[in-house]
Protein backbone atom coordinates (compact mmCIF):
# COMPACT_ATOMS: atom_id res chain seq x y z
CA UNK A 1 0.00 0.00 0.00
CA UNK A 2 1.59 3.56 -0.85
CA UNK A 3 2.28 5.90 1.71
CA UNK A 4 -0.47 7.87 1.53
CA UNK A 5 -4.03 6.83 1.90
CA UNK A 6 -6.12 8.21 -1.33
CA UNK A 7 -9.51 7.10 -0.51
CA UNK A 8 -11.41 10.17 0.02
CA UNK A 9 -9.88 13.25 -2.50
CA UNK A 10 -6.71 14.54 -3.47
CA UNK A 11 -6.35 16.50 -0.27
CA UNK A 12 -4.59 13.90 1.54
CA UNK A 13 -1.36 14.40 -1.00
CA UNK A 14 1.49 15.67 0.37
CA UNK A 15 3.08 18.01 -2.32
CA UNK A 16 6.15 20.07 -3.24
CA UNK A 17 6.54 23.88 -2.45
CA UNK A 18 7.90 26.06 -5.02
CA UNK A 19 9.62 29.16 -4.59
CA UNK A 20 10.32 31.44 -7.23
CA UNK A 21 12.91 33.72 -6.63
CA UNK A 22 12.83 37.45 -7.94
CA UNK A 23 13.06 36.66 -11.45
CA UNK A 24 10.89 33.82 -12.37
CA UNK A 25 12.67 32.80 -15.06
CA UNK A 26 14.64 30.32 -12.52
CA UNK A 27 12.68 28.38 -9.55
CA UNK A 28 13.49 27.00 -6.33
CA UNK A 29 12.36 24.24 -6.09
CA UNK A 30 11.91 23.12 -2.10
CA UNK A 31 10.49 19.51 -1.98
CA UNK A 32 8.11 18.95 0.51
CA UNK A 33 4.62 20.83 2.02
CA UNK A 34 1.09 20.78 2.46
CA UNK A 35 -1.67 20.55 0.04
CA UNK A 36 -2.67 18.53 -3.53
CA UNK A 37 0.07 18.32 -6.39
CA UNK A 38 -1.85 20.64 -8.18
CA UNK A 39 -3.81 22.90 -5.68
CA UNK A 40 -0.49 25.24 -5.22
CA UNK A 41 0.22 27.61 -7.86
CA UNK A 42 3.08 30.23 -7.95
CA UNK A 43 2.59 32.89 -11.15
CA UNK A 44 5.66 35.26 -11.92
CA UNK A 45 7.17 36.98 -14.85
CA UNK A 46 10.62 36.98 -16.86
CA UNK A 47 11.30 39.19 -19.63
CA UNK A 48 7.79 39.42 -20.44
CA UNK A 49 7.48 35.72 -20.62
CA UNK A 50 4.27 33.97 -18.52
CA UNK A 51 5.87 31.78 -16.47
CA UNK A 52 3.77 29.38 -13.99
CA UNK A 53 4.63 26.37 -11.79
CA UNK A 54 2.29 23.57 -10.43
CA UNK A 55 3.48 22.14 -6.41
CA UNK A 56 4.26 19.28 -8.81
CA UNK A 57 7.53 20.89 -9.79
CA UNK A 58 7.25 20.81 -13.07
CA UNK A 59 7.11 24.46 -14.57
CA UNK A 60 4.63 25.50 -17.94
CA UNK A 61 5.86 28.30 -19.76
CA UNK A 62 3.32 28.80 -21.93
CA UNK A 63 4.48 32.39 -23.48
CA UNK A 64 4.29 30.92 -26.87
CA UNK A 65 0.79 29.37 -26.61
CA UNK A 66 -2.55 30.27 -28.46
CA UNK A 67 -4.69 33.05 -26.90
CA UNK A 68 -7.77 34.99 -26.61
CA UNK A 69 -10.91 33.88 -24.66
CA UNK A 70 -11.99 31.38 -27.87
CA UNK A 71 -8.69 29.11 -27.76
CA UNK A 72 -9.30 26.31 -26.21
CA UNK A 73 -7.59 22.40 -25.86
CA UNK A 74 -6.64 19.97 -28.59
CA UNK A 75 -8.44 16.60 -28.60
CA UNK A 76 -6.22 13.48 -29.48
CA UNK A 77 -7.15 11.99 -32.77
CA UNK A 78 -6.73 8.92 -31.15
CA UNK A 79 -7.65 6.97 -27.53
CA UNK A 80 -4.34 8.33 -26.05
CA UNK A 81 -4.55 10.80 -23.40
CA UNK A 82 -1.63 12.42 -21.32
CA UNK A 83 -1.23 11.34 -18.13
CA UNK A 84 -3.78 12.34 -15.43
CA UNK A 85 -0.38 11.37 -12.85
CA UNK A 86 2.58 11.62 -12.65
CA UNK A 87 5.65 10.86 -10.14
CA UNK A 88 8.24 13.80 -9.49
CA UNK A 89 10.54 14.42 -6.28
CA UNK A 90 8.05 15.59 -3.34
CA UNK A 91 10.70 14.75 -0.10
CA UNK A 92 13.80 15.39 1.04
CA UNK A 93 14.69 12.63 3.91
CA UNK A 94 13.51 15.11 6.53
CA UNK A 95 10.49 16.27 5.23
CA UNK A 96 9.31 12.57 4.81
CA UNK A 97 9.97 11.79 8.13
CA UNK A 98 7.61 14.94 9.02
CA UNK A 99 5.15 13.79 6.85
CA UNK A 100 4.76 10.15 7.99
CA UNK A 101 5.61 9.95 11.80
CA UNK A 102 2.26 11.92 12.58
CA UNK A 103 0.28 9.43 10.55
CA UNK A 104 1.70 6.78 12.55
CA UNK A 105 1.11 8.53 15.73
CA UNK A 106 -2.39 9.10 14.90
CA UNK A 107 -3.44 5.51 14.12
CA UNK A 108 -5.63 5.94 11.87
CA UNK A 109 -4.49 4.23 9.26
CA UNK A 110 -3.97 0.20 11.39
CA UNK A 111 -0.66 -0.77 13.19
CA UNK A 112 -0.04 -3.49 10.17
CA UNK A 113 0.34 -0.52 7.55
CA UNK A 114 2.07 1.44 9.87
CA UNK A 115 4.72 -1.26 10.80
CA UNK A 116 5.20 -2.06 7.26
CA UNK A 117 5.93 1.43 6.29
CA UNK A 118 8.03 2.08 9.47
CA UNK A 119 10.48 -1.33 7.92
CA UNK A 120 10.25 0.47 4.84
CA UNK A 121 11.41 3.92 5.77
CA UNK A 122 12.81 3.65 8.80
CA UNK A 123 14.30 -0.27 9.59
CA UNK A 124 16.71 -0.22 6.38
CA UNK A 125 13.41 -2.37 3.99
CA UNK A 126 14.88 -1.01 1.70
CA UNK A 127 15.77 2.68 3.48
CA UNK A 128 17.41 3.01 6.41
CA UNK A 129 16.73 6.44 9.03
CA UNK A 130 14.76 7.64 5.95
CA UNK A 131 17.54 7.87 3.96
CA UNK A 132 19.10 10.60 6.37
CA UNK A 133 23.21 9.61 5.25
CA UNK A 134 21.74 10.58 1.39
CA UNK A 135 20.49 14.50 2.50
CA UNK A 136 21.66 16.36 -0.22
CA UNK A 137 22.24 13.56 -2.61
CA UNK A 138 18.77 12.53 -4.13
CA UNK A 139 14.93 13.20 -2.86
CA UNK A 140 11.88 10.56 -2.11
CA UNK A 141 9.64 11.08 -5.03
CA UNK A 142 6.20 10.85 -4.92
CA UNK A 143 2.85 11.38 -7.20
CA UNK A 144 1.03 13.95 -8.64
CA UNK A 145 -2.04 14.84 -10.60
CA UNK A 146 -3.90 16.72 -12.59
CA UNK A 147 -5.65 19.41 -11.38
CA UNK A 148 -8.87 18.65 -13.25
CA UNK A 149 -8.78 15.22 -11.97
CA UNK A 150 -9.69 13.04 -14.93
CA UNK A 151 -9.61 9.35 -15.58
CA UNK A 152 -6.91 7.82 -14.24
CA UNK A 153 -5.77 10.28 -11.69
CA UNK A 154 -5.77 7.14 -8.93
CA UNK A 155 -3.57 5.23 -10.63
CA UNK A 156 -0.27 6.48 -9.82
CA UNK A 157 -0.39 3.74 -6.62
CA UNK A 158 3.51 2.87 -6.17
CA UNK A 159 4.69 4.01 -2.73
CA UNK A 160 7.63 6.80 -2.08
CA UNK A 161 10.59 5.47 -3.54
CA UNK A 162 13.94 7.01 -2.91
CA UNK A 163 16.35 8.48 -6.55
CA UNK A 164 19.56 9.28 -6.28
CA UNK A 165 20.85 13.22 -7.86
CA UNK A 166 21.84 12.70 -11.47
CA UNK A 167 20.11 8.79 -11.77
CA UNK A 168 17.21 8.01 -13.78
CA UNK A 169 13.80 6.74 -11.97
CA UNK A 170 13.10 2.95 -11.77
CA UNK A 171 12.52 2.00 -15.11
CA UNK A 172 9.50 -0.22 -13.96
CA UNK A 173 7.39 2.90 -12.66
CA UNK A 174 5.17 4.26 -15.09
CA UNK A 175 5.12 7.95 -15.40
CA UNK A 176 8.24 8.73 -13.49
CA UNK A 177 9.16 11.76 -14.74
CA UNK A 178 11.55 11.88 -17.77
CA UNK A 179 11.39 13.87 -20.95
CA UNK A 180 8.98 12.15 -22.33
CA UNK A 181 6.53 12.57 -19.82
CA UNK A 182 7.56 16.88 -19.46
CA UNK A 183 6.05 16.56 -23.65
CA UNK A 184 2.92 14.70 -22.99
CA UNK A 185 2.26 17.08 -19.72
CA UNK A 186 2.77 19.68 -22.02
CA UNK A 187 0.45 18.36 -24.38
CA UNK A 188 -2.63 18.85 -21.85
CA UNK A 189 -1.37 22.52 -21.68
CA UNK A 190 -1.49 23.27 -25.21
CA UNK A 191 -3.79 25.84 -26.35
CA UNK A 192 -4.97 26.90 -30.23
CA UNK A 193 -7.03 29.51 -31.85
CA UNK A 194 -10.93 29.42 -32.73
CA UNK A 195 -11.49 27.63 -35.56
CA UNK A 196 -14.67 29.75 -36.46
CA UNK A 197 -14.21 30.17 -40.60
CA UNK A 198 -15.00 33.17 -42.44
CA UNK A 199 -17.46 33.01 -45.36
CA UNK A 200 -18.89 34.34 -48.25
CA UNK A 201 -21.88 34.98 -48.78
CA UNK A 202 -21.67 36.80 -45.62
CA UNK A 203 -25.06 36.17 -43.38
CA UNK A 204 -26.98 33.93 -45.50
CA UNK A 205 -25.82 32.03 -48.20
CA UNK A 206 -28.73 30.69 -50.80
CA UNK A 207 -29.06 26.83 -52.17
CA UNK A 208 -26.76 25.73 -54.95
CA UNK A 209 -24.66 28.90 -54.30
CA UNK A 210 -21.57 27.67 -53.50
CA UNK A 211 -20.21 29.35 -50.14
CA UNK A 212 -16.61 30.06 -49.91
CA UNK A 213 -14.82 29.26 -46.43
CA UNK A 214 -11.48 30.66 -45.14
CA UNK A 215 -8.87 30.98 -42.24
CA UNK A 216 -6.51 34.06 -42.05
CA UNK A 217 -3.30 32.14 -42.06
CA UNK A 218 -1.98 34.52 -39.53
CA UNK A 219 -3.37 33.35 -36.70
CA UNK A 220 -2.92 29.84 -37.50
CA UNK A 221 0.66 29.69 -36.45
CA UNK A 222 2.32 26.93 -34.93
CA UNK A 223 1.94 27.08 -30.67
CA UNK A 224 4.05 25.52 -28.44
CA UNK A 225 4.47 24.84 -24.49
CA UNK A 226 7.59 24.19 -22.87
CA UNK A 227 7.21 21.42 -19.24
CA UNK A 228 10.62 21.37 -17.50
CA UNK A 229 11.60 20.00 -13.96
CA UNK A 230 14.41 22.71 -12.80
CA UNK A 231 15.14 20.61 -9.95
CA UNK A 232 16.39 17.40 -12.68
CA UNK A 233 17.67 20.02 -15.10
CA UNK A 234 15.31 18.31 -17.57
CA UNK A 235 12.55 19.97 -20.12
CA UNK A 236 10.54 19.10 -23.36
CA UNK A 237 8.70 21.67 -25.69
CA UNK A 238 5.50 20.43 -27.15
CA UNK A 239 5.04 22.26 -30.56
CA UNK A 240 1.41 21.95 -32.62
CA UNK A 241 1.33 22.86 -36.21
CA UNK A 242 -2.08 23.03 -38.24
CA UNK A 243 -2.16 20.89 -40.98
CA UNK A 244 -6.64 20.81 -42.29
CA UNK A 245 -9.40 22.22 -41.85
CA UNK A 246 -12.49 19.54 -41.89
CA UNK A 247 -16.13 21.11 -42.74
CA UNK A 248 -18.88 19.74 -41.56
CA UNK A 249 -22.11 21.17 -43.23
CA UNK A 250 -24.35 20.25 -40.32
CA UNK A 251 -27.12 18.93 -42.76
CA UNK A 252 -26.98 15.94 -45.30
CA UNK A 253 -28.40 17.86 -48.33
CA UNK A 254 -24.88 19.67 -48.60
CA UNK A 255 -21.90 19.06 -50.80
CA UNK A 256 -18.19 19.82 -49.24
CA UNK A 257 -15.19 21.34 -51.42
CA UNK A 258 -13.11 19.60 -51.61
CA UNK A 259 -15.46 16.40 -51.02
CA UNK A 260 -13.62 14.80 -48.41
CA UNK A 261 -14.44 17.88 -46.62
CA UNK A 262 -10.56 18.25 -45.55
CA UNK A 263 -9.28 21.42 -46.82
CA UNK A 264 -5.27 21.16 -46.66
CA UNK A 265 -2.92 23.92 -45.21
CA UNK A 266 -1.54 25.83 -48.25
CA UNK A 267 0.86 28.26 -48.22
CA UNK A 268 0.50 29.80 -44.86
CA UNK A 269 -3.26 29.52 -45.10
CA UNK A 270 -6.27 27.35 -45.18
CA UNK A 271 -8.89 28.07 -47.88
CA UNK A 272 -9.48 31.32 -50.17
CA UNK A 273 -11.03 34.47 -49.24
CA UNK A 274 -13.87 35.28 -51.54
CA UNK A 275 -13.57 38.03 -54.00
CA UNK A 276 -14.57 40.06 -57.08
CA UNK A 277 -14.37 37.99 -60.30
CA UNK A 278 -14.76 34.75 -58.46
CA UNK A 279 -18.40 34.02 -58.60
CA UNK A 280 -17.91 31.66 -61.45
CA UNK A 281 -14.94 29.66 -59.93
CA UNK A 282 -15.07 26.48 -57.53
CA UNK A 283 -13.78 27.38 -54.18
CA UNK A 284 -10.79 25.20 -52.97
CA UNK A 285 -12.76 25.08 -49.77
CA UNK A 286 -16.13 25.71 -49.09
CA UNK A 287 -19.90 24.21 -49.09
CA UNK A 288 -22.96 24.06 -51.10
CA UNK A 289 -26.10 23.72 -49.48
CA UNK A 290 -28.85 22.14 -51.21
CA UNK A 291 -31.67 22.84 -49.23
CA UNK A 292 -33.07 26.18 -47.19
CA UNK A 293 -32.71 26.06 -43.32
CA UNK A 294 -36.01 27.39 -42.96
CA UNK A 295 -36.81 28.75 -39.71
CA UNK A 296 -33.40 27.56 -38.21
CA UNK A 297 -29.76 27.75 -39.12
CA UNK A 298 -27.28 24.84 -40.10
CA UNK A 299 -24.44 23.98 -37.25
CA UNK A 300 -21.65 24.21 -39.90
CA UNK A 301 -18.65 22.93 -37.62
CA UNK A 302 -15.24 23.40 -38.97
CA UNK A 303 -12.55 21.32 -37.40
CA UNK A 304 -8.99 22.19 -37.49
CA UNK A 305 -6.07 19.33 -37.50
CA UNK A 306 -2.85 20.03 -35.30
CA UNK A 307 0.37 17.71 -35.74
CA UNK A 308 1.89 17.47 -32.97
CA UNK A 309 5.61 16.87 -32.11
CA UNK A 310 8.00 17.55 -29.29
CA UNK A 311 11.74 17.79 -28.53
CA UNK A 312 13.21 17.63 -25.01
CA UNK A 313 16.33 17.26 -23.09
CA UNK A 314 18.91 13.93 -24.28
CA UNK A 315 16.33 13.22 -27.20
CA UNK A 316 18.59 13.75 -30.38
CA UNK A 317 15.39 13.86 -32.92
CA UNK A 318 11.84 15.92 -32.61
CA UNK A 319 9.13 12.94 -31.34
CA UNK A 320 5.74 12.71 -32.55
CA UNK A 321 2.81 12.40 -30.73
CA UNK A 322 -0.71 11.83 -31.79
CA UNK A 323 -2.31 14.93 -33.50
CA UNK A 324 -5.07 16.66 -31.80
CA UNK A 325 -7.95 18.58 -33.39
CA UNK A 326 -9.81 21.48 -32.03
CA UNK A 327 -13.16 22.22 -33.77
CA UNK A 328 -16.27 25.52 -33.25
CA UNK A 329 -19.47 25.53 -34.74
CA UNK A 330 -21.28 28.14 -36.42
CA UNK A 331 -24.85 28.98 -37.29
CA UNK A 332 -25.36 29.46 -41.25
CA UNK A 333 -28.73 30.72 -42.83
CA UNK A 334 -29.10 29.19 -45.92
CA UNK A 335 -32.26 31.14 -48.07
CA UNK A 336 -33.66 30.05 -51.58
CA UNK A 337 -33.25 31.82 -54.49
CA UNK A 338 -36.28 34.05 -55.05
CA UNK A 339 -37.51 34.26 -58.37
CA UNK A 340 -39.24 37.90 -59.63
CA UNK A 341 -41.60 37.53 -62.30
CA UNK A 342 -42.39 40.68 -64.48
Amino acid sequence: MPAVNRTTTCAVLASAALLLSGSAARADIVPGGNGTGSETQVTGDSGGQSVSATAGAVVFDRSKNGTGAAAGPVTAASTWTPPACWYAPKYTPAQLQAYLEPIWEAGSTGSDWDAGQRDRYVNGEPYKDFNKDKTGKGYFWDSYVNETFPPGWDECQEPVFWVDQGEAPPADIENAVTPEILAQLAYAEIRVPSTEVDLAPQGATKVNLPTWAWLDGAEFKPVSVTASVPLLGIQATTTAEPVSLTLDPGTEDAETYPASGVCDLTGGRIGEPYAKGKADRTPPCGVRYLRASGARAYPLKATLTWKIHWTGTGVPAQQNLPDGTFGAEQAVVVQEIQAVNR
